[in-house]
């Protein structure tokens, strides 16, 4: 990967932070935090396979910057979003005597960042708070923009607060000890923000995906920070996602329920995105709001990356009342992010007989609905 450093920048008043994407910046973690002046002990709160891989490297710099560490190993994967591992890592800090000015930091992909950033949030009223992701999901996406928190049985991350990183480290080269599969389904982020708010992006991805799956250097970098500019500019506008932070969700009604419904265990988050994106746009075909070539366009992007594009066999009753479960129901009603055409989308109420005849026409067109949830493979094309 190019050694070039870029930075993208957050501006939310006092709470405004950096996104620095450079290759190799694992090995410059200590001397970031002495620049922005944190000086308590560093907790590095992380995963096995990342704890083997990395952990060594940013324990070496920050021990090399005069901080003093701790290391906490949370499971893989959304098993470990739960309050039972929150616990777990405060358990930890109270042990070692954290303070207010001790620092959290989390070195993984999404599960580990929204773990750690819900434990800062809460640990003694709030510590600082350092974003390190290593899979493109959580470099484009959920290291950016300070949500955290936990899955509840019931609903993904419905237990959470607010709590933005004091700065983002992204360094592309740990997606290359990423598996595949985890790769690819990083690019349902990437593809969302050209579908929301960048026509010019969306055509880019178009022209560089066999770039992007080959991990070329100047495409993943150009990737990553486009998304990373789109992302820190509607956090920007909505903190707290009161209106416009509300088009991220885009793909995410859907793709929160087929995770939920499959207990975390059939689809990955990407993975459920990409279904999500291509089934709501499907749907907004439907009811007029956007034209065919828009679904077109984007089920062929997504296919293109190797993403699954079908709805997994699933009743209609068990998908609409998971998605009454979604943070984006108001006063009893389910509104979805849905496209109008390629960079702009709105946000619609639902009803229910609306998506009931949708998803019966979609099982009609072989559109990949069937009876019952469960271990289904994702299905592709």
């Amino acid at each position: 990967m190019s050694s070039a450093e870029h930075c993208v920048r957050v501006s939310l008043a006092e709470r405004s932070y950096d996104i620095l994407i450079k290759a190799g910046l694992l090995r410059e973690v200590g001397r970031r935090l002495l620049g922005l002046g944190l000086a308590g002990k560093v907790a590095v709160v992380t995963n096995p396979v990342v704890a083997r891989l990395y952990a060594p490297a940013v324990l070496r710099s920050l021990k090399a910057a005069g901080y003093q560490t701790l290391m906490i190993v949370v499971p893989e994967g959304e098993r470990a979003k739960s309050l039972r591992w929150v616990s777990a890592i405060l358990d930890e800090l109270v042990r070692a005597r954290f303070e207010r000015g001790s620092v959290l930091l989390a070195l993984g992909g999404g599960v580990v960042g929204d773990l750690a950033g819900f434990a800062a949030s809460i640990f003694v009223r709030g510590i600082p708070f350092v974003q390190v992701p290593t899979t493109l999901v959580s470099q484009v996406d959920s290291s950016v923009g300070g949500k955290t928190g936990v899955n509840h049985p019931l609903g993904k991350n419905l237990i959470g607060a607010f709590h933005q990183p004091r700065l983002v480290l992204i360094d592309p080269d740990t997606l290359g000890t990423l598996p595949v599969r985890e790769r690819v389904a990083g690019l349902a982020e990437v593809i969302k923000y050209g579908m929301i708010e960048d026509e010019r992006f969306f055509a880019y991805l178009e022209r560089r995906m066999a770039d992007l799956l080959k991990l070329e250097s100047d495409a993943v970098v150009h990737a990553i920070m486009r998304s990373c500019e789109i992302k820190a500019s509607v956090v920007a506008e909505d903190e707290r996602e009161s209106d416009r932070r509300r088009v991220l969700n885009y793909g995410h009604t859907v793709g929160h329920a087929l995770e939920s419904l499959g207990r975390y265990r059939t689809l990955i988050h990407g993975e459920a995105v990409a279904i999500g994106m291509v089934q709501e746009a499907d749907l907004a075909g439907q009811l007029g709001l956007c034209p065919p070539e828009v679904v077109i366009r984007q089920r062929d992007l997504v296919r293109q990356a190797g993403l699954p594009d079908k709805l997994p066999p699933v009743r209609f009753t068990e998908l609409w009342n998971t998605m009454q479960h979604d943070k984006k129901v108001a006063q009893g009603r389910l509104y979805c992010v849905l496209p109008e055409r390629i960079g702009r989308v709105v946000i619609a109420p639902l009803e229910r007989a609306t998506v009931k005849q949708w998803f019966v026409q979609r099982g009609r067109q072989g559109g990949g609905t069937g009876r019952r949830t469960g271990a289904a493979l994702p299905q592709r094309g």
